[in-house]
């Protein structure tokens, strides 16, 4: 993602941190550069260590033989994060949390590689929860490129105080049950107490780098998408090779394309793209989502995705053939991802599912001029749609230019990584910047890279080796008052993730709310848990996923077991089913007095 802006125009940084009159804006909008109170210019991107080190100067970080206990701990500090710590404050419970990264935001802080955006649009990515922030917040663009999401951030942290509650640059590497609550451990040697802990460390935070031999001997530079540094990376006309072709290896190409002497492109697996039909937003288009405000509200709590999505109601297989095209015609034009939800029977099945890849493989062959380039693009064997849907801004067409090369690692696989490029079976590539765009460990590593240890010695990571379990995806059996925000087993990415956020923190809020006046703690039960695990199986036996080996089931990770993780169900079922266990007393939870846990 590209950097975010930093900077002030005030003499020194101090008026614009944690504590001082100025650190809450509170007319910011999109891209401009927010104002405090007093007119002054606040900072609108957090430079790298800055709120650190000034938080620590006011004692709001942890020294290293600090030892503090909280009513609740949250681990990470983006979307999840912030909102969970500004609820927990609201509701009277001391907070602290812990963030890996130099600033909030998340994935939008670490994701900094020319070209990020999201894949959902702005005016749906975003808190829904607060009116006044809906309204104040004006978007600049369709869908937001990184930087504008990580300003969003930042308002958000900053309109609500937050900032001194998050200890920054600090990864939490350990956190034990000790029969009455949570001893944590960071990475600076800082132990916290709590009696709540809470992860919020995102579904798409572990990156993953793939074991390819060599990888450390290449003497070039070597960035990962997901972890991109803070200062550009020198491309202009350099010689550079791309690992990855998911979602953000074809939002950065087409960037790279533009300044690099050569690009080539290590392909794996091809996969489904859609124009993003990327625009500025209109003032009326903004105005006109804060005054349906309800609307929106409604459709988030009401609908599979969490967000609108208009199909036609018809299913392609009864649909006439050039009806069908014209459809989706009309959508491809359109741009982003509702193309997928044109017609009710593709997620389901095979045969009306190849219609709609096949109208996509037909669009890449329009935009390639080269066929041999086209074919080797286009995506076969497995169904569109069980993969996430890429949405790209002329990823295809980047593929006609001369100095742009597509390497299909089907039919010559790379063998090493040498100091000077990469070698396959067929042929060496000399080059100056190799970029890995090899996504995460999605959904689970962010959790089992942390050494958590419940009831009895319990381990995560080792209850989890053969897949996750998890009741609900809130909470896992052995691990009493552990709470997970978007974790495996929740609809999490299948719907839009904002909406699983602020759900998850609310349904959180009020069990803890619950535990709090009654002096309980809650422990997922092993049946519920297994019950529940079942459930999502069950769910996703309704669909194509099954036939995609994809991060929804951890195939893109070596020795990741193969289940699949996401609730399928839509987040509107998965809302219903959330809100039927706490309103009978939260079923599927032992609850018992807070210091009794035998």
């Amino acid at each position: 993602m590209a950097a975010a802006c930093s900077g002030v125009g005030v003499a020194g940084l101090g008026a614009n941190l944690p504590g001082s009159a100025t650190g809450s804006a509170s007319n910011t909008t999109g891209p401009g550069p927010p104002e405090s109170s007093t007119g002054m210019t606040v900072l609108a991107g957090i430079p790298d260590r800055v709120i650190a080190e000034r938080s620590r100067e006011k004692g709001y970080a942890l020294g290293e033989d600090a030892r503090v206990e909280y009513d609740a701990v949250v681990i990470g500090a983006g979307f999840a994060g912030l909102h969970m710590l500004s609820e927990l404050r609201g509701s009277g419970f001391t907070c602290h949390a812990f963030e890996a990264g130099g600033g909030v935001g998340g994935t939008w802080y670490w994701n900094r590689y020319p070209g990020a955006r999201c894949d959902i649009e702005s005016l749906d990515y975003c808190y829904l929860h607060d009116r006044d922030l809906h309204r104040e917040w004006r978007w600049s663009e369709r869908f937001a490129g990184q930087p504008e999401i990580l300003r969003y951030a930042e308002h958000v942290a900053r309109r609500r105080g937050l900032l001194p509650l998050i200890t920054f640059d600090t990864r939490v590497t350990a956190a034990e049950f000790d029969g009455s609550g949570w001893l944590v451990r960071t990475e600076h040697g800082a132990e916290v107490r709590c009696r709540f802990l809470i992860t919020a460390a995102g579904c798409m935070s572990a990156v993953h780098t793939p074991g390819i031999p060599g990888l450390d001997d290449f003497r070039g530079t070597r960035p990962h998408t997901g972890r991109w540094p803070r200062e550009p990376v020198d491309l202009a006309g350099k010689r550079v090779g791309v690992i990855g072709t998911g979602s953000s290896g074809i939002q950065v190409i087409p960037e790279i394309a533009k300044s690099a002497a050569e690009v080539v492109v290590f392909q794996r697996t091809p996969n489904f793209s859609v124009p993003s039909g990327n625009r500025p937003l209109t003032d009326a288009e903004l105005d006109r989502a804060a005054d349906t405000y309800d609307d929106r509200v409604e459709s988030a709590r009401t609908t599979r995705f969490g967000h609108p999505v208009t199909g036609t109601g018809r299913a392609i297989l009864d649909t006439d053939p050039d009806t069908a095209l014209a459809e989706l015609e009309a959508r491809w034009a359109a741009g982003g991802t509702h193309i997928v939800a044109t017609f009710t029977d593709t997620g389901r099945d095979l045969d009306a599912n190849a219609r709609l890849a096949d109208f996509f493989r037909a669009k890449i062959r329009q935009a390639v001029a080269d066929p041999g380039t086209a074919e080797r693009l286009a995506p076969t064997g497995y169904p569109i749609g069980t993969k996430r849907l890429c949405v790209d801004t002329g990823y295809f067409d980047t593929f006609n230019a001369d100095h742009v090369r597509l390497v299909d690692l089907r039919a010559e696989p790379i063998e090493r990584v040498t100091a000077d490029g990469v070698r396959t079976t067929a042929a060496e590539y000399p080059l100056d910047v190799l970029v890995l765009a090899t996504g995460y460990d999605t959904f689970t590593g962010a959790l089992t890279r942390i050494d958590i240890t419940g009831r009895d010695g319990a381990e995560l990571a080792a209850r989890w080796a053969g897949g996750p379990r998890s009741y609900l995806g809130l909470a896992v059996a052995g691990f009493p008052n552990l709470f997970t925000i978007t974790g495996p087993g929740s609809t999490m990415v299948l719907s839009n993730v904002l909406r699983a956020i602020e759900h998850h923190v609310t349904w959180i809020r009020d069990l803890l709310v619950h535990l709090r006046e009654t002096d309980a703690t809650a422990e997922a039960e092993t049946a519920a848990q297994d019950d529940w695990v079942e459930q999502v199986a069950a769910a996703a036996a309704k669909t194509l996923y099954g036939h995609t080996d994809s991060y929804y089931l951890g195939a893109n990770v070596e020795g990741k077991a193969r289940v699949f993780m996401p609730y399928a169900g839509g987040l509107d079922t998965y809302r219903r089913i959330c809100d039927s266990v706490a309103e009978d007393g939260y079923r599927g939870f032992r609850l018992t007095p807070a210091r009794v846990t035998a």
